[in-house]
């Protein structure tokens, strides 16, 4: 495949950006994968990149992404940037034939998404988001329960699915005393010129922060039903703060609920159930940062001998997870489970969802 290392030495990453998510996730999993040698860091404040470089002892340090791009010894790169600027720093980057890692979303609208998609072109570069749901071992079971199910047609036809994310302690009482931080300040970027152009001012943030929460949760209900592409909004009822609420998609010809919201809660309070005519997979997500946990699965069959069963997933982190995964196909050629492609689809929605909220 177009883009495949064909070898089995460490790929040779860089990254870019060394904050919260970076210092508590990616850096540690990285530096830390037998398949990854992890060779350079970019970041504008040059105090705390020489501190986390010494730390996860990175050998160059590079003050801006631009700068990382020209190095010839990088052939990936991981990416953690505010939610707009990131997709900006990612399409340089696939530009100069970098291969990318990112956060979700991919892009604040689907002409910033166009752009990543072209540039990865443009490279002959490859691009993979940061929905590490997709590898949490719990959804993989799910999603694999999913599948047989519809393949063998013993359980009927999907009937219906939804997703509640009503969200909680996603840090999971995570300790940050260990993070490392400086008093250099952070240039302010905005990302009002890379919204869609139909989106009214009043109305930017409510979208942003639906967005960045919320395209995970559609993600997982895409992936969980294998319906690919085949999406589309069908109504949408939020609140006047844009995130609370409901909304009603089509997912294959699967009638697909998103229930959203906020709660002070101590967990995290998210779970994904596909029905069958004849049973459910149910799998319960946990705190994102819960290093040893996995989602919950249960499975129902109806009919004669009904029963419940609680499959047990494999152990995995789904942040560590995802980022083997990214590493393995690079060096294999397989397909990776959140490409940019796919994750198209994701902003394709959003932009959706929001203009049926606006009525424009």
């Amino acid at each position: 495949m177009e883009g495949a290392l064909e070898r089995t030495e460490p790929i040779r990453l860089g990254y870019v950006g060394c904050g919260f998510m970076a210092q508590a996730v990616h850096l540690p999993n990285f530096s830390t994968l037998s398949g990854c040698r992890l060779l350079a860091l970019a970041e504008v404040r040059p105090g705390l990149a020489r501190a986390v470089a010494e730390r996860f002892r990175i050998e160059r340090i590079y003050s801006s992404h631009l700068e990382l791009a020209e190095d010839p010894d990088i052939e990936a790169v991981g990416v953690s940037a505010g939610f707009g600027q990131q997709g900006e720093i990612a399409a340089d980057l696939l530009r100069s034939g970098k291969h990318v890692f990112m956060e979700k979303p991919m892009a604040v609208s689907v002409a910033q998404a166009e752009r990543l998609l072209e540039a990865a072109s443009q490279g002959g570069a490859r691009l993979m988001v940061g929905y590490m749901k997709r590898h949490d071992p719990g959804n993989v079971l799910a999603r694999e329960t999913i599948a047989r199910w519809q393949a063998e047609g013993d359980a009927g036809d999907v009937v219906y699915a939804r997703n509640h994310g009503f969200c909680g302690d996603w840090l999971s009482r995570l300790d940050r005393s260990s993070l490392i931080s400086t008093d250099e300040p952070m240039p302010q970027a905005t990302v009002d010129d890379l919204l869609p152009d139909w989106l009214p001012a009043e109305q930017r943030s409510g979208y942003v922060g639906y967005l960045q929460q919320y395209t995970h949760n559609i993600n997982l209900l895409r992936y969980l039903l294998g319906a690919g592409d085949e999406v589309a909004v069908r109504s949408t009822d939020l609140d006047a703060d844009g995130i609370r609420g409901l909304v009603v998609l089509d997912a294959g010809g699967v009638r697909a609920v998103v229930e959203s919201g906020g709660i002070a809660y101590h967990d995290w309070d998210e779970h994904t159930q596909v029905y069958f005519q004849r049973g459910w997979v149910h799998a319960w997500s946990p705190p994102l940062m819960a290093r040893e946990s996995q989602a919950r699965v249960e499975v129902y069959r109806g009919g004669e001998g009904a029963a419940f069963t609680h499959p047990v997933p494999p152990a995995g982190w789904a942040y560590r997870e995802e980022a083997a995964a990214f590493l393995r196909c690079l060096r294999s050629g397989e397909e990776f489970r959140s490409s940019g492609r796919d994750t198209l689809t994701d902003v394709r929605l959003f932009e959706e969802i929001y203009r049926r909220h606006l009525g424009v």
